[in-house]
């Protein structure tokens, strides 16, 4: 089992902060939501969104990440707003290598004497040309060499699996176009699956329930954080409400109401059980010695769908099996393709090129 790196400060005077300064080697967890990108001695540096604002008249990029987000659903008719992953997978060839330049230099910061080695981590079904193209946009944005691993698998070395032992190891990795379910044993996946529903189509069910029960046209912001905030896969203890600010769809003008969270779990049941049901087919799938390992151990939660209020206790309660949330779910597909920096034979042996 690899080490995780550590995240050095700038003040902590150590040899390996000193080597990051020649080194320039990055980790990139290119997500369908979010970018996140590991820089090797340093951590994370970058976490972005996945958003790209590009100028229509001019074809030039007017801004990337956390701006291109501000800019969703407020732009002028001749700004759009792009997402350039969709479903985990690079849907527009271009706009990905301009937005992978821009974070590739914002992670480096500063000229180097050396093209930076990549390490990207994709979905489990990724199919030969999918991977071609992350390959040649990394490739584009000034890598010298590419890897490329799967994301459940990077999930599991980020949450602290031990991977490389014989034993049965499940992550269920909830990002924000795929949803990715693994059984790893000694360094290599057993079984693997990955569905194309998660995070965003949360979002996308919880704008299309407000639009069809109420005539209330709402944003993608807007469905996100109903999400974040009442949003659930169980029963909750106590009972969540929230206000929401749309346009009428019969009226045209601005209207206020209140989401209760029995609602939102409503909007999201079909969502979350075609995760539910992804998993127990996993588990339906592993071998029975694995099987058992899994049933003493149980199952790792990572990605930012990890975070929805109770999925734990819905899938507990689906499997019988005990669940647990990854320390930092947010970040666990990047610290585990950051760890493959430092361990280069584990990294050839677990990439998929």
């Amino acid at each position: 089992m690899p080490r995780l790196p550590e995240v050095f400060t700038e003040s902590e005077p150590n040899l390996r902060s000193i080597f990051s300064f020649l080194s320039s080697d990055l980790a990139i967890d290119l997500g369908t939501a979010n970018t996140l990108v590991f820089a090797d001695g340093r951590g994370i540096v970058v976490r972005e969104p996945s958003i790209v604002a590009i100028n229509k008249v001019t074809n030039k990029v007017e801004a990337v990440g956390a701006q291109a987000k501000e800019m969703l659903g407020r732009t002028p008719g001749n700004i759009v707003a792009i997402r350039p992953m969709k479903d985990g997978v690079i849907a527009d060839f271009e706009i990905t290598e301009r937005m992978l330049d821009y974070f590739i230099k914002k992670a480096l910061g500063r000229a180097t004497l050396f093209r930076p080695k990549i390490v990207i981590s994709v979905p489990s079904d990724i199919t030969q040309v999918e991977k071609r193209a992350v390959k040649d946009s990394a490739l584009q944005a000034g890598a010298s060499e590419v890897f490329i691993i799967e994301q459940a698998m990077a999930a599991a070395i980020g949450s602290g699996l031990p991977i490389t032992e014989p034993t049965g190891n499940m992550i269920v990795d909830i990002g924000g176009g795929t949803t990715d379910v693994a059984v790893i044993s000694l360094a290599g996946i057993v079984y693997s699956r990955s569905v194309r529903v998660a995070s965003n189509e949360m979002d996308e069910a919880v704008i299309q329930y407000v639009k069809k029960k109420y005539n209330l046209l709402i944003g993608e912001r807007t469905a996100e954080q109903i999400k974040i905030e009442i949003g659930s896969a169980f029963p909750l203890d106590e009972p969540l409400a929230m206000e929401v600010k749309g346009r009428d769809l019969v009226e045209g003008i601005p209207k206020t109401l209140t989401l209760t969270d029995a609602e939102v779990r409503e909007a999201l049941a079909e969502t979350v059980g075609i995760i539910v049901d992804a998993v127990r087919g996993a588990l339906e799938k592993t071998p029975p010695e694995l099987s058992a390992d899994i049933m003493d151990k149980g199952i790792v939660l990572t990605g930012g769908g990890a975070l929805l209020k109770n999925l734990d206790k819905r899938l507990r309660e689906e499997t019988g099996l005990p669940i647990t949330i990854a320390e930092e779910p947010l970040a666990s597909v990047a610290l585990g393709t950051g760890a493959m920096l430092a361990d280069v034979d584990l990294l050839r042996k677990i990439s998929i090129d």
